[in-house]
């Protein structure tokens, strides 16, 4: 049996999801969580085989999950099940080692037989998105990208300094960088920007 573990913080897709996987007769789910920093501690206690984790999660994003997971749990596989489209998104999956990346619109069997796929240590990338991924490359440094990230969420460089423990300055200095290399004129214009190419 292959033991999978959920992560999706929308109740009723992860519902969903869970009863489709448990029809298939190699797979055990053994945990659904509703957030990124649940999903890392149930794959501490749980050691599944493979985890399935959208990207937009609350407290630990799925690409954050997957990098941690990657560092600590290496021994487990990570799948991105996600509705972004987005060719920046699944260039920094696999950056963060990532063995599958599949669009929830897809059909309910591909997702069982990705699994089945990684679990072997195979790759399971929807082929549209994979060469999409290189026509455009991520001019963003992942400091810029969590400044960037904070301030689109309305966050002041007050703020977003002593979230990360930088001086105010340097925050600035930060999205002044971010803003000339997305060449655009102001912040939000900076994120919304990223936000589409999938570099958020």
């Amino acid at each position: 049996m292959i033991k999978v573990l959920l992560a999706e913080d929308q109740a009723m897709v992860r519902g969903a999801l869970s009863a489709l996987l448990k029809l298939e007769s190699d797979l055990d789910v053994i945990g659904c969580a509703a957030d990124g920093e649940e999903a890392w501690q149930l794959a501490q206690t749980g050691k599944p085989d493979v985890v399935v984790t959208d990207i937009e999660m609350p407290k630990l994003t799925g690409l954050e999950l997957a990098q941690r997971v990657r560092e600590r749990e290496p021994g487990i596989k990570v799948i991105i099940l996600t509705t972004f489209a987005r060719p920046g998104f699944l260039r920094r999956a696999l950056d963060a080692g990532v063995g599958g990346y599949l669009l929830k619109d897809a059909p309910a069997e591909q997702l069982a037989e990705a699994i089945r796929k990684v679990h072997r240590g195979g790759r399971a990338i929807d082929p549209q998105l994979a060469l999409e991924a290189w026509s455009g490359d991520d001019p963003l440094n992942d400091r810029e990208r969590q400044v960037l990230r904070l301030a689109g969420e309305g966050k002041s460089a007050g703020e977003i300094a002593v979230q990360l423990h930088l001086s105010q300055g340097t925050v600035r200095n930060y999205l002044s960088e971010a803003i000339g290399k997305l060449g655009v004129s102001n912040r939000i214009e900076a994120y919304r920007l990223a936000r589409q190419k999938g570099w958020l």
